[in-house]
């Protein structure tokens, strides 16, 4: 019996090691096929992969591929601060051999070696959305967020009639947009708002519970806020949670950034004031615009393509302007 029971299982390792070489020489067979056929290949490494904003950012990169007659990979990690996987991503793709490489860098420092060999190698960079800072690429791509954060405090200030206590929660402090996107809310505050007082700035890397958390502290320390801005779709979703916690809903006032299902149903409610949103779409589709161009010789006059961004609130987000840009 023992002896069956030996061969029955040996049986079954030689069919999976089987299984797995058929298995494997698919895999290769289809990476194979992608890289080797007669159009051009442009790689494109995202800031992330799991959020509908990057996959509406691919949408529009496919949409241009298919335009322009090129290939294109679009990978990005599971988390936005994964930087070793990352970087293992874009050395995967180079050895591909793209004719572009567009990056959004989840810390630049982290690829600027590799993307200088390639530069030098004649090879185009584009960035979009966090991009490769100012040195590397050719072109950024990516929403103005300076601007868009300016847009985020007009609105906020509005809201408040002038006047009121304000806190910030970010996503990062060192992904230059989620950066921009705090100094340019700031600036317009500090500014032209003389009555509205900043009390607080943290950061949560755009994590739903750790910013639920900080929120919770920050009105907690100062139950006096009146407005709480948040710079991505985490924060803003985790903030909201917060609140609900609290249940300081409808008494705080929420500006958000980014857009999702939870977001967008806050919105509508009247439970979230309103939020900027970008226009992912056409910032894939402007990457490898831009990408191509680059690869044709063309001077694009410019090193940095504004993708565009716009303030939706219950009153106009059903707008056929706005509409399209908001994601799930």
């Amino acid at each position: 019996m023992k002896r069956i029971v030996a061969l029955l299982l040996a049986l079954m390792m030689v069919l999976a090691l089987v299984a797995c070489g058929a298995q494997e020489e698919v895999v290769e067979e289809v990476v194979t096929e992608a890289v080797t056929e007669d159009v051009p290949y442009v790689a494109m490494v995202s800031l992330g992969y799991s959020h509908q904003f990057w996959q509406a950012v691919k949408q529009g990169a496919e949409e241009a591929a298919a335009e322009y007659g090129v290939t294109i990979t679009f990978e990005g990690p599971e988390q936005e601060t994964m930087v070793d996987e990352q970087v293992d991503m874009l050395n995967t793709a180079i050895q591909n051999g793209p004719e572009a490489i567009c990056m959004a860098a989840i810390d630049v420092a982290s690829v600027a070696t590799i993307l200088e060999e390639q530069k030098a190698a004649g090879i185009p960079l584009v960035g979009f959305d966090a991009g490769l800072g100012e040195d590397l690429p050719a072109v950024n791509v990516a929403s103005n967020n300076a601007e868009a954060g300016k847009l985020a405090a007009v609105n906020a200030a509005e809201l408040l009639g002038g006047a009121g206590k304000v806190a910030v929660l970010g996503h990062t402090e060192t992904v230059p947009d989620g950066v921009a996107r705090v100094d340019g809310f700031v600036d317009e505050i500090k500014a032209n708002y003389p009555d509205i007082e900043i009390v607080d700035i943290q950061y949560a890397e755009g994590d739903h519970m750790k910013s639920a958390e900080a929120l919770k502290g920050m009105l907690l320390a100062d139950p006096e806020i009146d407005l709480v801005y948040c710079t991505n779709e985490g924060a803003c979703v985790g903030a909201y949670n917060g609140m609900k916690e609290l249940g300081v809903v409808g008494e705080v006032m929420l500006v958000g950034f980014d857009s999702s299902k939870a977001l967008k149903d806050g919105i509508r409610s009247g439970e979230i004031a309103g939020a900027i949103t970008q226009n992912p779409v056409a910032m894939g589709y402007m990457t490898v615009e831009a990408a191509v161009k680059l690869m044709n010789g063309e001077d694009l006059g410019t090193n940095f393509i504004d993708s565009g961004f716009a303030w939706y609130n219950a009153d106009n987000m059903d707008d056929p302007a706005i509409a399209p840009c908001l994601y799930d």
